[in-house]
């Protein structure tokens, strides 16, 4: 393999590091944001546990650097250097670290909110946690459940609930594809609960 396409090999647009507090400094995402980049942060993770030990592990941030072209491992570790030791590795897929960040598709792990996920720079992470068309049909269905155990006969209890209870899943989706037909589903549902009051 030649030197150059060696070097290309190490390049990538997106890139994963793990920041800790107790050696990066105080000001650590200032530094990041001076680089004028997208990036995102995810909550602490401070209840993490070694599934050999049982022990917690010690309490970090993931990071992932979005570039707008591709950068070498050696760029990316310049940029972080300043934070102390986080290796950075090249990030595959964007949308499967972001709802990483929460453990989101981890349910053995300690679950964190996804609202607490930080974009910097203008990165979207709602659109980065933005769900399949299967996971939309499944909170749907969910939705749909609510609204039949609960005898909801209004939109405007379901978006309440999801605004109160539901903001990160069903509050976008209802905001933004499925208000219609969870209308139509209560509207229903209300019509039937009128016709057996009325027998």
């Amino acid at each position: 393999m030649s030197k150059e396409k060696a070097s290309a090999d190490n390049r990538a647009r997106i890139w994963a590091a793990v920041v800790y507090p107790d050696s990066a400094p105080d000001d650590w995402r200032d530094i990041l944001d001076a680089e004028h980049m997208e990036w995102v942060e995810s909550p602490l993770h401070d209840l993490d546990v070694n599934p050999s030990t049982g022990e917690l592990k010690k309490a970090h941030w993931h990071i992932v650097l979005a570039f707008e072209g591709k950068k070498s491992y050696e760029q990316v570790c310049e940029i972080l250097e300043p934070l102390h030791g986080p290796i950075p590795q090249r990030c595959h897929a964007l949308k499967g670290a972001v709802r990483y960040f929460a453990h989101m598709d981890n349910p053995e792990k300690h679950q964190y909110s996804p609202s607490d996920i930080v974009g910097h720079g203008g990165f979207d992470v709602r659109s980065a946690l933005a769900p399949t068309s299967g996971q939309r049909y499944e909170l749907i269905k969910e939705m749909q459940d609510w609204v039949h155990d609960n005898g909801i006969t209004e939109i405007q209890d379901l978006m309440d609930e999801a605004r109160a209870n539901r903001f990160d899943d069903w509050f976008p989706l209802l905001c933004d594809s499925c208000a219609y037909v969870m209308g139509a589903y209560i509207k229903s549902q209300r019509h039937r609960q009128q016709e057996m009051t009325s027998r």
